[in-house]
């Protein structure tokens, strides 16, 4: 069984990204942040839109849902039971444990919240994918807005224990600059300085960061290591706990 990929730019620096079952054509866009790049993508691949996969109900994952529904009226739009109020448009409501198909194609659904109260993830296990949406970036994560920043700690740690080679999908291109806060508070992490030289290059030659892996993720993304002492003498926080460190690491981000 094979999934096929197509990643895209969507307004400044969202990422749109369809799934595709080529064995019954039928495929799925990841969140909805605008209609026209998505239905240029689809075209371009000449497939037709079946299911819209929702993490959760900020407008710049959710605003092309009505141009794409003008276009394909038959579209299965999924999303976080939690947000199904918010986002209002549900012919799914899912949660933690329940499952999503795409033609052939099953998702695990992981309910990952602290970046807005009910947001999910999408976990195609088989094939080692992972949509994140806003969860998890790469070399970064969301702001918690909607919950305390142990609650997006926690979330965090589900996705990191998710198989190395999983690939991570993310809702946004915020690597580089994810990079540079890395840098200023992990500077002596070796894998990390090499990531950041190879991210530096991709971004010059205009290619995408994306996808990471959680194996990755864990080696050199400062949000998956409050848990590293070298990380926490390098912030002043030695033998912290480890929710501290991810709130302190957090409010420093933040402030930047």
């Amino acid at each position: 069984m094979i999934a096929h990929i197509h990643q895209f730019l969507c307004l400044s620096d969202n990422f749109g990204v369809l799934i595709h079952d080529p064995e019954t054509r039928r495929t799925a866009s990841i969140d909805a942040p605008d209609a026209g790049p998505i239905l240029k993508a689809l075209a371009d691949k000449d497939w037709e839109l079946t299911d819209i996969l929702v993490t959760h109900h900020h407008a710049d994952h959710t605003q092309g849902i009505p141009g794409l529904k003008a276009k394909f009226p038959d579209v299965r739009i999924v999303g976080p039971a939690k947000e199904a109020d918010k986002i209002g448009c549900l012919d799914v409501a899912v949660g933690e444990a329940d499952y999503v198909h795409v033609g052939a194609l099953k998702a695990a659904v992981i309910e990952v919240p602290g970046h807005t109260a009910g947001h999910i993830a999408y976990h195609f296990e088989a094939h080692d994918i992972l949509f994140a949406g806003d969860t998890l970036f790469a070399l970064g994560c969301g702001r918690p807005f909607e919950a305390p920043p142990r609650v997006l700690f926690h979330s965090l740690m589900k996705l990191a224990r998710l198989r190395g080679e999983t690939q991570v999908y993310c809702g946004h291109e915020y690597t580089l600059s994810n990079a540079r806060f890395a840098l200023s508070v992990d500077g002596s992490n070796a894998l990390l300085q090499e990531r950041v030289a190879e991210i530096e290059s991709l971004v010059a030659a205009g290619a995408f960061t994306l996808p990471t892996t959680i194996a990755l993720e864990r080696a050199t993304n400062p949000f998956l290591r409050a848990d590293e002492e070298s990380l926490k003498q390098s912030i002043g926080m030695a033998n912290a706990d480890d929710v501290d460190v991810f709130t302190e690491l957090r409010e420093r981000k933040n402030r930047g």
